[in-house]
């Protein structure tokens, strides 16, 4: 029988459970045992939904109260010892102090795991770091698993891959020389789930699909061998998000039981690894996409597994291609959605069904699922005719654009001359990323305007008593360069994308981001046009309440199409040129109403880079000519920001630079303003803010802190093209945190300000 099996469901459940969990915890509002009670309910229920669906193996350590990583980290005993906290004895509240911070030190940084949005909390190594495994918490799991009746598979992150994701503390060094410590903490924890009679471990090295050193490759063999020799446990060794047929030989030879591959990412492998597959091998085939939302071409994944099916027997298994913590809930909630469309879609409960009807098909052929492979080819012909997809328009604008329209006509030393001449800012300018806190009379005036119980006017009278706010406050705390606060606006993508044609939006299609953070990402369907204006009368009316400058916000092209559910009909770069030329409309309309500092935000941009190096150059070049569209025929005054935040930027500054952004503003504070030396080394050659100080902890900076940080921007970037500003918006964070800790940036800003003139005079 072919074994069904996931690598994990999404944690925040059907309606967010668990954000609203966390929230209550951190504000007091429920104890301890009451968020554990929560979540171990919210836990049983999803394994009791997977039984139901037929899944024979459910995960087991990919539910999270924050993250997986980090959980990792605490599997193996290695949270940094700069918290003094002991992994054994780890309470709730230090935790999350982990992830969020405390007073007397910063989180753990945080960046993007591979080219998805979802944020990992990065492992923090030293020389001396020592390991010790703390099996308790997955354990516990494990039983509350079986007590339900349910067959569990644990899943844990691999040892490459942990040590691969961290980075190096306290000076340089080859992690690779934690290993032998880090694998006989392995063997002790692969030793404890033997004991509890565990059969089966997951062991995910999503690193393979990267291009990896040759002593990161050659570390493999002798570490599984370790891994082996130390248990009879059975490892199926799971890889995803890109093809890892350059490793077959290696991947045929490891001495594991079982191996997963990703064949939606990159469904030509399989035949690389059929052609030898070991005798005593299990092959998990991740057939439908734990990453986007197409309904599956059912006959097409049939036609793709019955030969492999007739080779291996039993010894095929039938999963997603990665963790289904990347999709929407179920799509079956969706009862507002068009109906044509909502036929299209597949959510994570939907995905248990295809891998049930995909196992019957294998077992009994074809005929015993006539009636939905009829109904699955339906919907694959019907969405490729359907009129929704479809603007001719749209498709001769991109084909008629003219050569160059991506470059600005002047070089940017001559265009910033002519910014600065009118905006007279002076040294160390200071302004925001651009959203304030998203408070809770906003929250209620948005819901009651969608419900339909607050009439437009109404509606915009309160945002623009918000604006007028966000404006006032700025104003008293002595920022340079304002924002008008998007209090408008309920997600930086989906905001946007609701007043796009090609775009789709759910009700209920939350997925987790970081911690309690979840986003709604809209599905592209179709062609992308603008039909009017989206941001022009905010920031006008913005503009009108203050003689200093207000910049126009905008999410650039390529963050647009990460942080959506793109369409899998075209090549995204088309796509992502499509977006491009609908905001060089906005763009236009803001520059002639006067917005004279347009910021383009693309976080995405190294997130969306291919993991292996033969795909990137293409990408790079599509993504900065879809960001320099935007600014299409704008004149050469008017001031182009982008932010960036939250990825390793360092190996594509090239690129970063190729943007021709007149100011990037970028995340700095967690890692202590390490990226900053990327981009002095690069010779960075625009306008740089570093961010100042991490918004993603409740945290209030001190002076001092912020001074330390500018202190170190100042010895890498020149005085004169240096901003300050916080490393990301600041929609999650209340008004007294913000304005204590702008208050402080502001103060160091003119401190130093005055230092430097001193120095000059």
């Amino acid at each position: 029988m072919t074994t069904l099996h996931l690598a994990g469901f999404p944690r925040i459940g059907a309606k967010r459970e668990l954000k609203f969990l966390l929230e209550n915890f951190w504000q007091g509002q429920i104890d301890e045992q009451a968020l554990r009670q929560g979540a171990r309910s919210l836990r049983q229920r999803h394994w009791l939904l997977q039984k139901g669906a037929g899944i024979q193996l459910s995960p087991v350590g990919d539910f999270s109260l924050y993250d997986h990583v980090l959980d990792a980290q605490i599997l193996v005993g290695a949270i940094p010892a700069r918290f003094g906290f002991d992994p054994a004895r780890l309470d709730s509240a230090q935790y999350f102090q982990l992830a969020r911070g405390n007073s007397r030190q910063p989180a753990l940084e945080m960046t993007k795991w591979f080219d998805t949005n979802y944020h990992y909390l990065v492992p923090e190594w030293q020389a001396d770091t020592a390991f010790s495994a703390t099996p308790a918490p997955l354990l516990a799991q494990l039983a509350e698993a079986r007590a339900l009746g349910i067959q569990a598979k644990p899943v844990v992150i691999g040892p490459l891959t942990l040590l691969w994701l961290g980075k190096c503390k306290g000076g340089e060094f080859d992690r690779l020389q934690l290993l032998p410590a880090l694998l006989r903490c392995y063997q002790s924890l692969l030793q404890a789930m033997q004991q509890q009679g565990v059969s089966w471990v997951q062991l995910d090295e999503p690193i393979l699909a990267l291009d990896l050193p040759a002593d990161w490759l050659a570390a493999f063999a002798p570490a599984y061998q370790q891994l082996a020799a130390s248990s009879p446990l059975k490892l199926l060794l799971a890889t995803y998000f890109g093809s890892v047929a350059q490793h077959a030989p290696l991947l045929h030879s490891l001495p594991v039981a079982g191996l997963h591959l990703d064949l939606v990412r990159a469904p030509e492998q399989l035949a690389h690894f059929m052609q030898q597959w070991p005798d005593d091998k299990v092959l998990s085939a991740g057939v439908v996409d734990g990453r986007n939302v197409w309904r599956s071409d059912l006959s097409a994944v049939l036609a793709q597994l019955e030969p492999v099916a007739a080779q291996l027997g039993e010894r095929l298994w039938l999963a997603p291609s990665c963790s289904l913590l990347h999709s929407p809930f179920d799509v079956a909630a969706e009862t507002e959605m068009d109906a044509d469309i909502r036929s299209w879609l597949a959510f994570a409960v939907q995905r248990l069904n295809e891998l049930k009807l995909l196992q019957r098909g294998l077992e009994q052929g074809r005929a015993s699922i006539n009636n939905e492979l009829q109904s699955s080819d339906h919907v694959q012909a019907q969405r490729r005719s359907s009129p929704l997809i479809h603007r001719p328009a749209v498709q001769q604008r991109l084909a008629s654009l003219p050569a160059g329209a991506d470059q600005r006509p002047l070089p940017f030393a001559q265009r910033i001359a002519q910014q600065q001449a009118w905006l007279k800012l002076p040294l160390l300018p200071t302004t925001t990323i651009g959203s304030f806190p998203q408070t809770a009379s906003i929250r209620s005036a948005r819901a009651a305007f969608k419900r339909g119980e607050l009439d437009t006017a109404s509606y915009e009278q309160a945002m623009q008593e918000e604006i007028t706010l966000a404006i006032r406050r700025q104003e008293a705390l002595g920022l340079d360069v304002l924002v008008h606060g998007e209090a408008e606006r309920n997600d930086m993508v989906e905001y946007f994308g609701e007043q796009l044609e090609g775009f789709a939006f759910t009700r209920l299609g939350w997925v987790q981001s970081y911690g309690s953070r979840c986003v709604k990402p809209p599905i592209i369907v179709g062609d992308v046009a603008r039909p009017q204006p989206m941001t022009v009368r905010w920031a006008v009316y913005a503009q009108s309440l203050s003689t200093r400058p207000v910049k126009g916000m905008l999410t650039g092209p390529v963050t647009m199409l990460q942080w959506s559910f793109v369409r899998n009909d075209l090549p995204r770069s088309t796509v992502c040129k499509q977006i491009a030329l609908a905001l060089n409309e906005e763009v236009l309309d803001l520059e002639n109403a006067g917005i004279r500092i347009i910021q383009i935000d693309e976080p995405a941009i190294r997130e969306g880079l291919p993991l292996q190096q033969a795909q990137q150059a293409a990408y790079l070049q599509w993504a900065g000519e879809a960001f320099r569209l935007c600014s299409w025929r704008i004149d050469d005054s008017t001031q182009i920001h982008t932010h960036m935040c939250y990825s390793e930027f360092g190996d594509i500054l090239p690129q970063i630079a190729a943007l021709d952004a007149d100011v990037i503003t970028i995340e700095t504070s967690r890692s202590d303003m390490a990226l900053l030396q990327d981009f002095a080394d690069f010779r960075y050659p625009n306008d740089i803010g570093p961010g100042v100080y991490d918004i993603h902890s409740p945290r209030v900076p001190a002076e001092a802190e912020m001074a330390a940080l500018l202190d170190k921007a100042l010895q890498v970037i020149p005085a004169e093209r240096l901003w300050v500003n916080p490393d990301c918006g600041l929609k999650t964070r209340s008004w007294p945190e913000v304005e204590a800790a702008l208050a402080n940036m502001v103060s160091v800003a003119k401190r130093l300000r005055q230092q430097l003139a001193a120095r000059l005079s």
